[in-house]
């Protein structure tokens, strides 16, 4: 199994990517946190300071399992604004690969991008408008094969298992759950 890469922009929110980071590893996946500020530390939208893994001019992202984008704002913003990670993500979606994105990321980061067009998908509630060619659920989670989206911080761990299932399947996602205590849906 490949790498996947979850990006960090300052004012990220801290919940959805460390539950994520958390989640898969605890599967057994591989996962870098990569900042997309010039140095490894990122500062997350409650003051949360973490040093990722790495910075994204150490990232190739061809043939990374998932790239994933946690929300926050202006986490969200700050990663849109990343030229290096909208490049990853549009060469990932045409490529096939897999992409995942919660909160404000799905419309702030994934929508401009063109990878929501006509698609289901979910994101914060009032960001809706910014992804005029999805179709939003208003769903906590919504798990596609090559796309996993969330809503917010409440959906930080059904988030991370949708992942884990899209990789390892449900059996491995229903292990880790179950081994954290949560209660299947």
């Amino acid at each position: 199994m490949n790498t996947s890469y979850l990006f960090l922009a300052d004012g990220f929110e801290e919940i959805e990517a460390l539950t994520v980071v958390d989640v898969m590893r605890r599967a057994g996946m591989s996962v870098a946190t990569v900042s997309v500020n010039a140095t490894a530390q990122v500062t997350g939208a409650h003051a949360v300071k973490v040093m990722a893994d790495m910075v994204i001019s150490d990232v190739n992202g061809e043939g990374a399992e998932w790239l994933i984008c946690p929300g926050g704002m202006p986490g969200a913003t700050n990663l849109a604004a990343c030229t290096a990670l909208s490049e990853m993500l549009g060469w990932q979606f045409h490529s096939g690969g897999k992409i995942a994105a919660i909160c404000a990321a799905p419309a702030v980061v994934l929508s401009p991008l063109g990878i929501l067009d006509g698609r289901e998908a979910t994101c914060y509630p009032g960001f809706e408008q910014m992804c005029p060619t999805a179709n939003i659920t208003g769903e906590p989670v919504v798990a596609l094969p090559t796309l996993v989206t969330g809503n917010g911080p409440a959906a930080a761990m059904a988030f991370a298992l949708a992942i884990v299932e899209g990789s390892l399947g449900k059996e491995k996602a229903c292990e880790v759950a179950q081994g954290m205590l949560v209660k299947p849906n």
